[in-house]
């Protein structure tokens, strides 16, 4: 057995809990931000996707969304499934029931860039501007300026003016009197 002068003893005692502890940390931090971002579709929800997918460039969007909801029930919680259904009802023009399906995909993977971007998007499509412009500065810092979800943002965000709030005042109806 090595003897070591007290100092040193002492020191290797006081310190090593806390740097096996910090490099544990970090391992785990590590794997976990570049690990896989889901499994892989199921051949059955792929070809459901593919529909839903040419249903939504024909321009069906409820045939998409009842594709995209059925690729759901064969692999629940994908966050691909989800990001294109959340595109669907946007399409709707239900940009809450969108926003509820990106941020859905997000709990999944929360590096998707795809949901971000929609989530922004969305946002920006109900008057969130603010909250939309958090989305793209977290684009911008994961994939930078000239990626295409960033991009598409951006230029959303640039065109889209901001929405006035109607008051119940301003919209009052006319009465009809009719005699019965």
């Amino acid at each position: 057995m090595i003897r070591l002068p007290h100092q040193a003893k002492e020191y290797l005692m006081r310190f090593t809990p806390a740097a096996l502890a910090l490099s544990l940390l970090a391992g785990v931090t590590s794997s976990i931000a570049w690990s896989d971002s889901g499994e892989a579709l199921s051949p059955r929800a792929a070809l459901l996707v593919e529909q839903g997918n040419a249903r939504l460039s024909a321009g069906d969007a409820n045939g998409a969304i009842d594709a995209y909801e059925a690729a759901l029930v064969v692999q629940p919680g994908n966050s691909q499934v989800l990001v294109s259904l959340a595109e669907a009802t946007r399409a709707q023009g239900m940009q809450g029931k969108a926003l509820h399906f990106y941020r859905a995909a997000l709990v999944t993977d929360p590096r998707n860039v795809k949901a971000i971007s929609g989530e922004g998007a969305a946002l920006a499509e109900k008057g969130a501007l603010v909250k939309a412009r958090r989305n793209l500065a977290q684009l911008e810092s994961l994939c930078g300026s000239d990626c295409e979800a960033t991009r598409v943002l951006s230029t959303l965000l640039d065109k889209e003016p901001a929405r006035r709030m109607v008051h119940a005042e301003a919209v009052k109806p006319n009465p009809i009197v009719s005699e019965n």
